[in-house]
Order: C-alpha cells, then structure tokens, then sequence
C-alpha cells in the first residue's frame, strides 16, 4: 500500500478534519475545520478567519500540529480510511482579505455553493478576512477502514 497517495486520496475528499495545536499552557485545542489538500504542492491548507483566530496564535508559537480525519460519513473516497497527519504548520496572514483567494478552487470542489457566500462578502466582511494555515506533513499514521484497533501504516518524510 502506498500509505502517502491513500492518505492524499482521504485528504482530498475530506469535508472535515480536525485541526490540533498546542497552547502555552501545553493543553491541547482541536478545531473542526475544512481542510484543502493540494496534490501540486504536498501541502495540506486550512483557512481560518480572524474572529476565530486564536489556533494561528498558539501555531506562532508552536507550528507542530496534528490533523485528524475521521468519519467515513465526512470523506467522500471511493475507500475510507482513517488518517492522522502530523505537520509543521506556517500562517500567511500578510493580505487577510485577498492572500487566500488562491484556494478558492480547492474550496469548491470541496462546497460549490461557496460562490454564493463569496458573493456577499461584503455583508460578512471580518468572517471573510482570513489567514491560510499551511500544513507539511512530517508523518502520517494510516487505518484501514478506520480500525483503530489495528496498527496503523506509517509514512514518515
């Protein structure tokens, strides 16, 4: 089994995922969120908007993360699997209103009735300023059909 392009396959037809970072207290803070995998660049993304935005403060300060994808009723894959991404992440927050437009066509595939939100934009306007949180993976721990109970395949880079 190719553990990577199974896990791509999982990533890229997820419609959640579960985004963990590490506070400076040392707890643990997991966020549902929609995670964007680019085949292209071997990077996982995520958007997060400024109201919400206290994960990019505790990723500055800590950019290991950890992306959990499970629930085969939220991964629309030809074969479910669950997979448990460990990354280091990076913000780009340098254009919150535009930088993270690029991922549009990754989002639709995902929600085509984007549009319609991006359309109103401007009756939402601190919901769509947003940073784009860039995820490398570092290893990636594997389930087939979601067995936990099971040892996981493991990539590692």
């Amino acid at each position: 089994m190719d553990v990577y392009q199974t896990a791509e396959t999982i990533m890229e037809n997820a419609l959640v995922s579960y985004l963990s970072v590490v506070t400076p207290s040392g707890d643990v803070l997991t966020s549902p969120m929609l995670p964007l995998y680019s085949r292209e660049r071997k990077r996982l993304y995520m958007t997060s908007s400024i109201l919400f935005s206290k994960k990019i403060d505790y990723i500055r300060k800590n950019p290991r993360v950890g992306v959990l994808f499970s629930g085969s009723q939220y991964i629309k894959a030809p074969f479910y699997a669950a997979v448990h991404v460990k990354g280091d992440a990076k913000v780009y927050e340098e254009d919150l209103h535009n930088g993270w437009m690029w991922l549009v066509d990754l989002w639709r595939r995902k929600e085509p009735y984007i549009d319609a939100f991006l359309k109103q934009r401007v009756a939402l306007p601190l919901f769509w300023e947003r940073a784009v949180i860039e995820i490398t993976p570092r290893e990636i721990l594997l389930w087939e059909n979601g067995d936990v109970q099971r040892e996981p395949w493991r990539w590692r880079a």
